[in-house]
């Protein structure tokens, strides 16, 4: 599965952003899809996921302000982060995981300025 993330760029504090990621295959046959996020020096952090059946989690950090949808026809997981914050800032990893292995996209920068 190739994974191609975007909708990363410059906001303020308090903006929004939309995440899209889509992928090369039927996400239908996908198990779970969902974002991480890695910012400079720090690990990579689970932001939020999607299962096949529309079930979703939440990072603490994100919950009441993000959220994590999927398009079937489109083939393509969407991340909209509203109300963000400076600690959001970080490289956003989409991923699909499958019964046989984890993918992973290329990344994308969000960059939240006060």
């Amino acid at each position: 599965v190739q994974l191609q993330a975007s909708g990363g760029g410059v906001v303020h504090t308090g903006e929004f952003l939309r995440l899209s990621c889509e992928a090369s295959r039927p996400i239908s046959s996908i198990t779970q899809m969902g974002w991480y996020r890695q910012a400079p020096g720090k690990q990579r952090d689970l932001v939020a996921t999607i299962t096949r059946s529309g079930s979703t989690v939440y990072a603490d950090s994100v919950k009441g302000r993000f959220t994590i949808s999927r398009d079937n026809a489109k083939n393509t997981v969407y991340l909209q982060m509203n109300s963000l914050k400076s600690e959001d800032t970080a490289v956003y990893y989409c991923y699909a995981q499958t019964i046989q292995r984890t993918y992973w996209g290329q990344g994308t920068q969000v960059t939240v300025s006060s």
